[in-house]
């Protein structure tokens, strides 16, 4: 019996193999657009194959997820306290979630996507 190294066409095959593979983990930041399924699975245009919620990141700021703005004064708070006359004071904001149907700016890393924004068309 032959040796598995002596037959070129798959010894052809596994170089091609070996090469592609190495060709996708060394693949570079992408970008990307998708879009936010009824059931919030995720198709990008580069991968059309339905990625599970859960399965996906999202940057905090589409989320849903709280921070706090704060370090800002303003006038109009001089009568609330006596020690702080500045009007400094914080905000808890809640950005919008992403919601079926987005349009969304996809960033791939390695093999993970992550949703960094909603598009909206200008």
């Amino acid at each position: 019996m032959e040796g598995f190294d002596r037959r070129s066409g798959t010894n052809k095959l596994a170089t091609v193999l070996s090469h592609r593979m190495k060709v996708e983990n060394e693949s570079p930041l992408m970008l990307d657009f998708g879009e936010i399924q009824a059931n919030g699975s995720l198709v990008t245009n580069t991968f059309p194959i339905p990625i599970p919620k859960g399965d996906y990141s999202v940057c905090r700021h589409v989320g849903s997820l709280n921070f706090t703005i704060s370090g800002g004064g303003h006038a109009g708070h001089e009568e609330q306290t006596q020690t702080n006359h500045t009007g400094a004071h914080s905000h808890d904001v809640k950005p919008p979630a992403i919601m079926p149907g987005d349009r969304v700016f996809v960033a791939w890393v390695q093999n993970e996507a992550v949703v960094v924004d909603v598009i909206e068309r200008s």
